[in-house]
C-alpha cells in the first residue's frame, strides 16, 4: 500500500529552524502533487504547502516565506524546510500524495512532531 513515513521532527526554540521530510514506498512522480499539513492536538489536518510534479509550489498564507518545501524523485522524498518558527506552528506534519484535483490518496501515517517552545 502507498504510503510515507516522515521524520525529522524536534524541540527548537521561537524564531528556530527544523528540516522535515517524508519518504514514499512508491514514485511520487506518478502522483500530480505532494501535500504537506499539519494537525495540532485536538484539531483537523491543516494545509500548510503543495509541491507539483513540475516543482510548482504554494504554501498557506501564515507560513509563505518562512516554509520551503522541495522534491527529490530519485529517492522518493520531499522535503520542509521551516525556518522562523513560531509556538503556532507547533503540531504534527504530515504528507500525502495527490490526484489531478488535489484530493489525498494516501493513508494518514503518524507524521513527526515539531515543537516550537521557549
Amino acid at each position: 500500500q502507498a504510503q510515507f513515513v516522515e521524520s525529522g521532527g524536534g524541540v527548537v526554540q521561537p524564531g528556530g529552524s527544523l528540516t522535515i521530510s517524508c519518504a514514499a514506498s512508491f514514485v511520487i512522480a506518478e502522483y500530480n502533487a505532494i501535500l504537506w499539513y499539519r494537525q495540532a492536538p485536538g484539531k483537523a489536518h491543516e494545509w500548510v504547502a503543495t509541491i507539483t510534479r513540475h516543482g510548482t509550489t504554494w504554501y498557506q498564507d501564515s507560513v509563505e516565506g518562512r516554509f520551503t518545501v522541495s522534491r527529490d524523485d530519485a529517492k522518493n522524498t520531499v522535503t520542509l524546510q521551516m525556518n522562523s518558527l513560531r509556538a503556532e506552528d507547533t503540531a504534527a506534519y504530515l504528507c500525502n500524495a495527490a490526484d489531478k484535483n488535489y484530493n489525498t490518496q494516501c493513508p494518514w501515517g503518524q507524521g513527526t512532531q515539531g515543537t516550537v517552545s521557549s
